[in-house]
């Protein structure tokens, strides 16, 4: 079975660190970085499925670092996180490429959900069948 791999990039690292625990108690493989330079180096290092992508972090923000992305022929699903309830900034991320948002503080069954969603659409497009991939369980323990 193939497990869903996250890349969470934000520069709060107590937030990050958070995420990153919860996701693997949901049956995901995940880790996490503090800045869009390391982002992009993680990302030439290990194929990820989904990048949880801040939007603003000093350094390069979460735009410039999607944009860099995509130029380096990176494939993952993106999902933008933003706290800064910037609807319309998240919404110009998603037609550069992302495939979703999410509005800090966030709903943890809708994260996981949309993780789940964007991951399994990266890799049925990698050629692996839906039930191949492992399932992923949301926060309250209960099957997605």
């Amino acid at each position: 079975m193939k497990r869903i791999q996250v890349l969470v990039i934000d520069d709060e690292k107590r937030f990050r660190e958070n995420i990153v625990k919860i996701l693997k108690k949901c049956g995901i493989d995940a880790e996490c970085v503090g800045d869009g330079r390391s982002a992009l180096q993680r990302t030439t290092e290990k194929e990820f499925d989904v990048l949880l992508l801040d939007m603003k972090m000093p350094g390069l923000t979460g735009e410039e670092t999607l944009k860099e992305m995509r130029a380096a022929n990176i494939k993952a699903e993106v999902l933008v996180l933003t706290g800064h309830a910037s609807v319309s900034s998240a919404l110009d991320m998603v037609e550069l490429g992302a495939c979703d948002y999410l509005l800090k503080p966030m709903d943890i069954a809708e994260m996981v959900k949309k993780i789940r969603l964007a991951g399994e659409k990266k890799l049925v497009r990698d050629g692996i069948h839906i039930n191949e991939i492992e399932p992923v369980f949301w926060a309250d323990n209960t099957a997605s």
